[in-house]
């Protein structure tokens, strides 16, 4: 009988749960409010990218998001990380799957808020775009350009056919989709351009969302001053980075036949990191004071981090400025978010939370608890492979000149270029197409390092008879805002100089994507300082857990741990430890490769420390 009383309790709340999942709910944007359920509603969101945070930690990041008082998350969605190969697609594998993502947000109460781009920005390699959309001559980046569109129109059906049963008018938790992202800045740089012609584009792009099935509210996202620009007939305008709440509405107003609803979509409680500067702080004091304006004003707002999470592999885009031809992002995506990079609450967390919870009738759940943390003592290496010796064993490609990456057929990683002379040539190296990367060596011996950050293409070289030249070149991520996105190639992109000599004939370029976890065919220690080198190593471990590998006596490289590639590291800072998720990692056997570009000096072992390293600039070597 007791037996039966539990079988009929669980089947009742099994059906209760299945009602309530298949609960449908409806949202519109009508008389100047947002209005979900036939009620007037404030959307209060929080920005994380499903792509930058490992799937088993979803969950944990949107209950801590609920745990702060917001009701909805905003997402972009890179197309590049969803077609992985020409006419490859992914929605499945690991934290590609932005359906479960979806999925898993509607179970913890939020709404979603989808930002498909196809143009995104984020700090992302090439704003979102495939690299090999540059391939096609005939083709020209966010522009009223058919190839483009026609490129375009296959990626949004293609995800339209993952999430639009996501959406709220098909019982799913999406209510509001992006019609591109940030089109007024791109207008602003782009004068060239007429002003006819970008809208034609940005409302190509609209008409292709609502054709590929998207039927919830759109919106447009722009800089309060970029509006004329940015907007698009039919939806609603929102602005970012805009403190003053007057401003807020007088411009939406504007743009949306004199009413609202008022939103940021992007309010910025941190701010963006790059490799030789140092690490941005915005103060928390700012971001409660600027909040609880928008609260009191009744503005809408979506907090742009709030949670970063990590630019694991080479998914970091670039900036550039007048002082550096790059300015490539470092691998955390921290940003100073209210949630850390690993899932912890900071104090700018717990103090927005107290503030919300002054706005909002209900108590706010309990805060989850941060996931474990470990750290791993010594780490010795079993096997190290010098560069030369593996490149040895492989065939290169031979060209008259040297190829790019796109040439290559190749989208991330490095390429070695090599020229053997038959007679000494001596004089200046000029790599004014260096893309981005190269550290020179004159039969075997490094000469020096070019840098297109600091805009240093040049250098004095001296290759003897029968010598030698290998210029190593790493792609340090494509340029994702701006008008500089349209140049986008990678390697060495125009002709190399000596002494004004262009050098063409016989240049062999071996590929080295690195788009998994390199082998190596040595069972010895062979790395040689000042070699490129790969280390190699297996630990055991009684228990998992978060940790942050410390990468502060390296050079520069790239680390894998049981296949996951958690990103770039540089000793110039400010980054000096890379975040290593504990889902990642097993009981029992583990593996570590780490390919070190510059080696400057040969390694024994590695440690992991329990707390990450992210200002900390190495002044000596920022130069180079």
């Amino acid at each position: 009988m007791k037996k039966k009383s539990i079988s009929t309790i669980i089947l009742l709340l099994l059906i209760h749960f299945a009602s309530f999942s298949q609960a449908r709910h409806t949202f519109e944007i009508k008389d100047g409010n947002f209005i979900y359920d036939g009620k007037a509603i404030m959307i209060h969101s929080g920005e994380m990218h499903f792509a930058r945070i490992p799937k088993p930690y979803w969950r944990h990041r949107l209950k801590m998001m609920k745990a702060m008082g917001l009701n909805t998350v905003a997402t972009y969605v890179f197309w590049n990380y969803q077609e992985t190969a020409p006419g490859v697609w992914d929605f499945k594998t690991d934290n590609r799957d932005i359906a479960e993502f979806i999925k898993t947000a509607q179970e913890e109460g939020l709404m979603v808020i989808l930002r498909p781009g196809p143009y995104v920005c984020a700090e992302w390699e090439f704003g979102g775009y495939p690299w090999w959309l540059q391939k096609n001559k005939d083709l020209v980046i966010r522009n009223n350009n058919k190839a483009f569109l026609d490129s375009c129109s296959v990626y949004i059906n293609h995800l339209a056919n993952q999430v639009k049963n996501l959406q709220i008018t098909h019982g799913g938790p999406i209510i509001m989709v992006q019609v591109e992202n940030e089109f007024g800045s791109y207008v602003a740089q782009r004068k060239d351009i007429p002003l006819a012609e970008h809208k034609a584009y940005s409302l190509a792009i609209k008409q292709q969302l609502l054709d590929a099935g998207f039927d919830v509210p759109l919106y447009t996202s722009d800089g309060s001053w970029l509006l004329e620009g940015g907007s698009v007939k039919g939806a609603l305008p929102t602005v970012n980075g805009e403190d003053d709440v007057t401003k807020v509405k007088e411009v939406i107003n504007k743009y949306h036949d004199g009413k609202g609803p008022y939103m940021v979509a992007e309010f910025y409680p941190g701010w963006l990191d790059q490799w030789g500067a140092d690490f941005v702080r915005v103060s928390t004091a700012d971001v409660v004071k600027q909040t609880a304006k928008y609260l009191q004003a009744g503005i809408s707002f979506n907090y742009y981090m709030i949670h970063g999470g990590t630019n694991f592999g080479f998914s970091t885009g670039a900036n550039y400025d007048q002082d550096h031809g790059i300015q490539p992002d470092i691998t955390s995506y921290d940003y100073d978010a209210p949630i850390s990079e690993a899932g912890w609450a900071t104090q700018k967390y717990d103090s927005l939370r107290n503030e919300i919870q002054n706005y909002t009738k209900e108590k706010l759940p309990p805060v989850p608890a941060p996931v474990k943390v470990i750290d791993i003592p010594s780490i010795k290496f079993d096997r190290s492979e010098d560069f030369f010796t593996m490149v040895g064993k492989m065939t290169p490609v031979t060209n008259d000149t040297p190829l790019t990456f796109e040439d290559l057929n190749q989208g991330y990683g490095y390429v070695l270029y090599r020229r053997r002379f038959n007679q000494p040539v001596s004089g200046k190296l000029v790599l004014n197409g260096l893309r981005d990367y190269a550290i020179v060596y004159v039969n075997g011996k490094k000469v020096g390092e070019l840098n297109r950050v600091n805009k240093k293409f040049e250098m004095d070289i001296n290759v003897p008879f029968n010598g030698t030249l290998d210029i190593l070149v790493e792609n340090m991520g494509r340029i994702n805002y701006g008008e500089e996105i349209v140049k986008n190639l990678k390697g060495i992109i125009s002709p190399v100089l000596i002494a004004d000599h262009e050098i063409t004939g016989n240049w062999q370029m071996y590929k080295l994507p690195m788009s998994s976890s390199p082998g190596m065919a040595s069972d010895k220690l062979n790395a040689i300082a000042n070699h490129p080198a790969i280390y190699h190593a297996k630990f055991d471990l009684n228990e998992t857990g978060d940790t942050f590998l410390e990468m502060s006596k390296w050079s520069k490289g790239i680390v894998f741990v049981n296949g996951h590639n958690l990103g770039r590291f540089w000793n110039i800072g400010p980054q000096q430890t890379l975040y290593l998720p504990g889902c990642w990692l097993k009981k029992g056997a583990n593996e570590i490769v780490i390919f070190d570009q510059l080696n400057d000096s040969v390694h024994n072992d590695i440690q992991s420390v329990k707390t990450p390293v992210l200002n900390q600039l190495n002044l000596s070597t920022t130069t180079k």
